[in-house]
């Protein structure tokens, strides 16, 4: 019930999230460029690695780089605090319109290597993910089967010149043919995940008591596949 609870806000949630989209206030700022093999995500690691894991190699079509990032100011929030608030409760930032991350392993309310979410999304797109590493002022999430994506991406906070610069970088392929075919060809997906970034950008901003100067900046970097 709860999961057809979700299913059921989507296409009103959706309709909300695409009017939000059309009036955004906030600048977003998109870039694109090659980038080289030195961009490419570290391994995962072995002791968090198996069979269940999507791993980048395991994808169909372009391997990109995406960095979304936001300067927040005037929140009273040291980056680790930022962090921690997210960590614990991903649905403080994400907006529930477009994904809502359940614990699927691991405490709720803390974050350790291993634990599990599983990320509902609009359509047949459940997102399972994996921790695979977390610092003082971020964590790292890699894609399981079924997901609609096949790599990493990680979660970050730092300050910077008086204020707190918060990232969401991500390495990611399509995660089968259909999902290349959503994504790059169709861009469909590839506009509802900026969509739901560039609001977890804004909401974790709002949360965090500070507002956003100069937008929302997301730079895209094509990465060559090994030959």
């Amino acid at each position: 019930m709860h999961r057809l609870g979700i299913a059921l806000r989507w296409p009103l949630g959706l309709a909300r999230v695409s009017w939000r989209y059309m009036w955004r206030v906030t600048a977003v700022h998109r870039s694109e460029a090659d980038g080289g093999p030195a961009d490419a995500p570290d391994p995962v690691p072995p002791d968090v690695l198996d069979d269940d894991v999507q791993r980048v190699e395991d994808g169909v079509g372009p391997l990109l780089k995406r960095r979304y990032s936001v300067r927040i100011e005037g929140s009273p929030l040291p980056p680790d605090q930022v962090i921690g608030r997210f960590s614990g409760d991903p649905n403080c930032g994400a907006p529930s319109e477009v994904a809502v991350f359940e614990k699927v392993r691991g405490q709720d309310g803390r974050l350790h290597v291993g634990d599990e979410f599983l990320i509902r999304m609009p359509g047949p797109w459940d997102g399972p993910v994996r921790v695979i590493g977390t610092g003082p002022a971020s964590f790292r999430l890699a894609t399981l089967r079924g997901h609609l994506e096949a790599g990493q991406i990680e979660f970050r906070c730092r300050a910077d010149d008086g204020a707190l610069l918060f990232e969401i970088e991500s390495w990611a392929r399509s995660g089968d043919r259909l999902s290349d075919l959503l994504y790059t060809r169709l861009r469909l997906a590839k506009e509802i995940q900026l969509n739901l970034w560039v609001e977890t950008c804004l909401r974790l901003t709002r949360d965090a008591g500070g507002r956003p100067r100069g937008g929302v900046h997301v730079d895209t970097l094509r990465i060559p596949l090994p030959t």
